[in-house]
């Protein structure tokens, strides 16, 4: 008889969730579902509020990628009042948004991956962890805890504070940068390129012993979107939306943000809170071909990025794929998430290099002059869209959150399914093939906090149950 196989809950991602494999009658792997567990109800609870308080509200969906919601709220709030923020605060936006990348990024790599790719995938459970690290890889362990600081202490250093700062607002951001802030970030980019450039060492020596997971995990056709700048450099908080298939062609190029519902559509299945979002020109559910957002895909659909060591890394990435296409294995974000530091921690330096970095008008003010705003920016996760809708007064009526990992929901569910078909049978179940299930999630790096708002009326049952565990009696809404 078939069976089914529980991994409750993920380990090593943000959030709570399991996966459910199921098998058949023989004992081979028919399906397998990624299931988030927790519901947040940010889209419904910011109803009523000034759109104004939201860079602030959102910024607590996600204590890693604060920044991100707060650019993107901050981009519809920039719409809705009809301005465009300074030039100068259009820059320390990027460079806080850098900074966030970089603390993400290597939080990612070296607390929740690295135990896999330096440790083994079939290493023992007990070891295979961030303790497990720092007892055999100290030097490795210290450099990741170090990056992450690095980045964290930046943002403080712009923000007062590294976790929800508020910072960016509508119009602009609250501070200007002083020249002694200026320094300070300056002086804490060098160590930091060369703990990336060392960690971009140690992977590629990881994945020399790596080659059957890189070609099973999660390695499809399929889409990749991000943000390109004007002349097609990559971009992580303004430019247009680019979408690119299998094949390298460009299937949508230059799309203003606010135009986002007219390619992507959302949906919703009963054995998961986080939504599925599918590219409309293939029809839903698109399972067969789902696109993916994030560093890999940011990587994928940029011409360049624009700076020295990062465009030496971007070539020999793109070496990955086959007869120069996209590069299709979503084993090697890992690799995108090294290539991103490398760009952030190169572009802060050249930022903090300006002389004009420290001028004080970092704000635009005006009223309320659109009722609807639309703003996105690139998390770490991948693209994030905000959508606000208001009354005169600037209070909210509707709210949309587009998040990356429900983005990229599809694919790893797709991703899942090829790891358990390749590792899982009936009879042939160890701990080792289930932690490569679960590190097929990893890859893309969710964040489930972000990504579990609400579409339509969830349903609700409530049970009273009595000590012996019988039912007395239930109720359902929805």
């Amino acid at each position: 008889m078939g069976k089914t196989i529980r991994i409750d809950p993920v380990t090593r991602i943000e959030g709570h969730s399991k996966i459910t494999i199921t098998l058949d009658d023989s004992g081979a792997v028919s399906d397998a579902r990624f299931h988030v567990t927790e519901f947040r109800g940010f889209e419904k609870f910011c109803v009523g509020r000034s759109f104004s308080e939201m860079p602030s509200i959102t910024a607590r969906i996600c204590g890693i990628c604060p920044v991100s919601h707060s650019i993107a709220s901050a981009h519809a709030g920039d719409m809705i009042l009809g301005v465009k923020p300074p030039p100068l605060a259009r820059k320390l936006r990027r460079v806080i948004n850098w900074a966030q990348l970089v603390q993400s990024h290597a939080l990612s790599f070296f607390h929740l991956s690295a135990p896999d790719l330096l440790l083994g995938m079939e290493s023992e459970p007990g070891d295979r962890n961030l303790a497990g690290l720092i007892r055999k890889y100290p030097d490795v362990a210290r450099q990741g805890i170090r990056l992450r600081a690095i980045g964290q202490e930046i943002i403080r250093t712009l923000a007062g504070q590294s976790v929800h700062p508020a910072y960016v607002v509508p119009g602009g951001v609250l501070e200007p940068l002083s020249e002694a802030n200026r320094q300070k970030i300056a002086a804490m980019v060098p160590e930091g390129l060369a703990i990336v450039e060392s960690a971009l060492d140690l992977l590629k020596s990881a994945c020399e012993k790596l080659g059957e997971e890189i070609e099973t995990y999660g390695k499809f056709p399929g889409h990749f979107l991000g943000l390109v700048n004007y002349d097609g450099a990559l971009d992580h908080t303004d430019g247009a939306l680019r979408m690119i298939d299998a094949q390298g062609r460009k299937v949508v190029d230059g799309l203003p943000v606010n135009q986002y519902a007219d390619i992507l559509g959302e949906a919703s299945e009963s054995w998961s809170y986080m939504k599925f979002t599918h590219y409309r020109e293939l029809g839903p559910p698109a399972v067969e071909v789902p696109y993916r957002v994030g560093p890999l895909a940011r990587l994928n659909v940029c011409d360049f990025t624009g700076t020295v060591r990062a465009d030496r890394e971007l070539r020999q990435f793109r070496r990955l794929g086959e007869n120069g296409l996209p590069v299709t294995a979503s084993f090697h974000y890992h690799y995108a998430r090294l290539i991103e530091i490398l760009y952030a921690l190169e572009r802060i330096e050249l930022m903090m290099a300006e002389e004009t970095i420290t001028g004080k008008h970092v704000r635009s003010r005006a009223s309320v002059n659109r009722l609807v705003g639309i703003g996105a920016s690139e998390a770490p996760r991948g693209t994030l869209f905000h959508e606000y809708h208001v009354d005169e007064n600037g209070l909210l009526t509707k709210v949309n959150l587009l998040i990356a990992t429900g983005q990229n929901n599809r694919a790893m569910n797709e991703t899942i399914l090829q790891i358990a078909k390749k590792y899982v049978t009936g009879d042939r179940l160890t701990e080792g093939a289930l932690n490569r299930v679960e590190h097929g999630i990893r890859i893309f790096d969710p964040c489930l906090s972000c990504a579990t708002h609400t579409m339509g009326i969830p349903t609700t049952v409530i049970r009273l149950v009595a000590p012996d565990g019988t039912v007395l009696d239930e109720a359902r809404r929805g």
